[in-house]
């Protein structure tokens, strides 16, 4: 993916629409929580088995609004100045050291195991 390309799009596509006062952090913010929502409201009443396997109408409304969601959290990076590839790797060490792969006595965590 090329996010400065990505970043232009979406800067460009804005200007032509003169939305810039309207995309400060707390309208993009709100904005991307509905698109999760939208997300959300695809899957809200399908069986596990069934969200794996979205029938071709309901995957491109995923695909769809997973776009949505990832302009407006691109854009709130460039709002905030946040380099989107630094965020996730700082956070990604962070969560290596909130879920570690073993104990403080070296014995194997298991996330996720069922009991």
């Amino acid at each position: 993916m090329d996010i400065e390309n990505i970043k232009k799009i979406i800067l460009q596509f804005s200007d032509e629409r003169n939305w810039e006062e309207f995309h400060n952090p707390k309208n993009l913010s709100m904005a991307l929580s509905v698109e999760a929502s939208e997300l959300v409201e695809i899957f809200q009443w399908l069986t596990l088995e069934q969200s794996a396997n979205l029938d071709k109408d309901k995957k491109e409304h995923a695909k769809q609004e997973i776009a949505d969601i990832a302009v407006y959290l691109i854009r709130m990076c460039i709002k905030l100045d946040i380099n989107l590839e630094e965020a996730i790797i700082e956070k990604m060490k962070l969560n290596e050291k909130k879920y570690p792969l073993e104990d403080n006595n070296g014995k194997k965590i298991e996330y996720g195991k069922k009991s």
